[in-house]
């Protein structure tokens, strides 16, 4: 390379003259070039990194945002799960205990060793912790409960087998064959169709052809039986143990008061009768002459997953037919 000449203004002789510069003068001017250039070097690098993904950030990115879309679908399916936990949950303290008359398992019982702290903890320190750490804890949950449930319903076994009798006579199976009906109202508040008014619906309404068979839900005696105003033809079965159910709005009556029925046993058909907007059966349960949800009166037909279904049907069935 050509060696650079340097050159400055001499005033006495009004010229341009050659000047040698000395060595120190040449190293700081070498050093403030390296230090200039490390400086910008450092920025850009700064902006790259900062501002573009290299293709192994660009490569996690990716595999990240899959990682975190497959855990939202494992945590919505975790959910479902959760929540049919906790309808049965409900439905073995509030309904098969009750009926049994046994203690509902406490909350220790259900949930014992699920807080975990040291093995949180550890997990804790694992890559995308928050997420991990979260879903094993729900996981936690769902597995415990799932445990103490098994638990309960061989002590429900247990003594259900003790109690023969009496569990021919409460309703547990579906008035109608599952494969006839749809659900047309749930139990609860609902808007009358005639009327308009809110008021509350004690059964439920099973939408179905017209002659469509109604079985007894329990072993029981026929109590009475005929027209009862908006209940139309309507039959009511006693069953003991302070358990009565009422199937309305039938087209045909099959039984005479006083009738020994037995469970699944033909007892009228479907009809309009009465205070209806439509073919349909209206089934009630009452323990001690209160109402209610027939839903949990199922338990001989369903299993979970059905249980789960009905409830979802029964939730969302929002048309009020008497």
């Amino acid at each position: 390379m050509k060696r650079r000449i340097f050159y400055t203004y001499n005033p006495e002789t009004d010229n341009f003259e050659r000047y040698f510069p000395s060595g120190g003068t040449r190293l700081w001017n070498a050093t403030k070039f390296i230090l200039v250039s490390l400086l910008m070097g450092t920025f850009l690098c700064f902006l790259y990194f900062h501002f573009f993904d290299s293709p192994t950030e660009k490569a996690l990115r990716k595999e990240n945002l899959q990682l975190r879309s497959r855990y939202n679908v494992i945590n919505r399916r975790l959910d479902n799960s959760l929540k049919i936990m906790e309808d049965i949950r409900n439905r073995d303290d509030n309904f098969y205990r009750v009926m049994l008359q046994m203690e509902p398992m406490s909350l220790g019982q259900r949930y014992a060793g699920v807080n975990n702290e040291k093995r949180y903890q550890e997990i804790k320190k694992m890559p995308d912790a928050d997420l991990v750490t979260l879903l094993t804890q729900r996981l936690d949950l769902f597995d415990r409960q799932l445990y103490a449930q098994s638990l309960s319903f061989d002590q429900l076994r247990s003594s259900a087998a003790e109690q023969k009798d009496k569990l021919a006579h409460i309703p547990s199976v579906m008035p109608i064959d599952i494969k006839d009906y749809t659900v047309a109202s749930g139990y609860g508040y609902r808007t009358d169709p005639i009327y308009g008014t809110t008021m509350f619906h004690a059964g439920l309404d099973f939408a179905a052809p017209m002659g469509t068979p109604v079985f007894a839900t329990a072993d029981g005696t026929v109590e009475d039986m005929g027209w009862k105003g908006g209940y139309g033809n309507c039959i009511d079965l006693g069953h003991g143990y302070n358990y009565t159910t009422r199937y309305a709005h039938l087209s045909e009556i099959l039984v005479q008061p006083g009738k020994k029925v037995k469970r699944g046993e033909l007892i009228g058909r479907v009809g309009s009768t009465g205070k209806s907007t439509g073919s349909h059966l209206h089934y009630e349960v009452r323990f001690k002459d209160e109402p209610q949800n027939p839903v949990n009166y199922y338990f001989m037909d369903l299993g979970p997953e059905e249980y789960a279904e009905m409830i979802r049907l029964t939730e969302n069935a929002g048309h009020v037919m008497d």
